[in-house]
């Protein structure tokens, strides 16, 4: 096969070509747009799905502050249900909050902790629990991961939507190939029979 011939072979719909339909000119500026919305749409996508997400993570470390409290009740050693696998349970909790006023609610904890120990927990900076912002490298990760979930999702539907796309104008062709062969089947049948 000599060389370029499957370049021509692939880009015969935008040559001028008497076998040239409408629809294989539309067919090729569909496959043009969903390659280029996948890999531009996508990257893009990602990209801000991940810093946006790494800027939440930033402003989290930022304005929350880790604090002392007094665990108010015992929390078994062991203990099955929410947080369990995670060696944490809730429990009551006394902190001073950063106005100095006194506060108490419900924070996880170590499973084990005794009534009147001391416990690590985190404040926003209206005083409010809250979880512990991620620590950097699992704040990368985990931007990371919605920045390829967005990278994927906006393929997925640029694909399901080009496919879609294709089918109804497969569907048209087919009709159009219906008709035509209406007009031509009898002249056909008239030389054969």
């Amino acid at each position: 096969m000599p060389r370029g011939t499957n370049a021509k072979k692939r880009l015969w719909r935008w040559c001028d070509n008497p076998l040239r339909r409408r629809d294989d000119v539309i067919e090729a500026w569909m496959v043009l747009v969903v390659w280029t919305v996948f890999a531009l749409g996508g990257t893009v996508a990602g990209l801000v799905t991940a810093q946006a997400a790494d800027d939440a993570f930033a402003r989290q470390r930022t304005q929350r502050h880790s604090v002392g409290a007094v665990i108010l009740h015992d929390v078994p050693a062991t203990a099955s249900g929410p947080g369990a696998s995670s060696g944490r349970l809730m429990t009551a909790v006394r902190w001073t909050a950063t106005d100095g006023s006194s506060r108490t609610g419900s924070a996880a904890v170590p499973t084990g902790s005794r009534a009147g120990s001391k416990a690590r927990i985190w404040q926003d900076g209206h005083g409010r629990l809250t979880p512990a912002p991620p620590p950097p490298t699992k704040a990368a990760i985990e931007s990371g991961v919605a920045g390829a979930a967005a990278a994927t999702a906006v393929g997925c539907l640029t694909f399901g939507a080009g496919t879609v796309a294709r089918r109804r104008l497969d569907r048209r062709r087919y009709d159009a190939w219906g008709r035509e062969w209406l007009l031509v089947e009898p002249k056909w049948g008239h030389r054969t029979g």
